[in-house]
């Protein structure tokens, strides 16, 4: 069964000078969110970008693929810390993405693991959406169970 999810964004004034809100979500899970052009090419002071908020959607869409993937070969992972960083370029987009996830997985080889997380890198939905992002880094780390 398909899923909608809704976001609402009010913006004022120019890209350069003008500023918006993410007014909130659909599972009001969060919002209201400041956003402006400095947040996103500069630096954030407490307000967010559209690319943390892929990053953000990209780390724990990743973080579901790799659980399910490690649940069905039969070594459920006790837990999974998955960062993900994505570069914006002003005039180019979004140039570059790093995920970086550490496991702790009983059961389970570094070979293995590192298996698993290229299929999730490759797999899961929002890596799948952002497939037109030039390079893309994964650097997976097996922690002692």
């Amino acid at each position: 069964m398909a899923t909608d999810r809704m976001a609402k964004v009010t913006w004022s004034g120019s890209l350069m000078e003008g500023a918006g809100t993410i007014e909130g979500v659909g599972s009001a899970a969060f919002g209201p969110l400041d956003v402006t052009w400095a947040s996103r090419a500069e630096t954030p002071d407490g307000r967010t970008s559209p690319e943390e908020l892929i990053a953000a959607a990209w780390a724990s869409c990743f973080s579901m693929a790799l659980a399910h993937a490690l649940a069905g070969a039969g070594t459920p992972p006790e837990r999974l810390e998955t960062s993900v960083t994505v570069t914006f370029q002003p005039g180019e987009g979004i140039v570059k993405g790093a995920i970086e996830v550490v496991g702790t997985v009983p059961g389970i080889d570094r070979s293995a693991f590192v298996e698993h997380a290229e299929g999730a890198r490759f797999n899961c939905p929002v890596s799948k959406a952002l497939t037109g992002i030039p390079e893309v880094a994964l650097a997976a780390t097996l922690a002692a169970a």
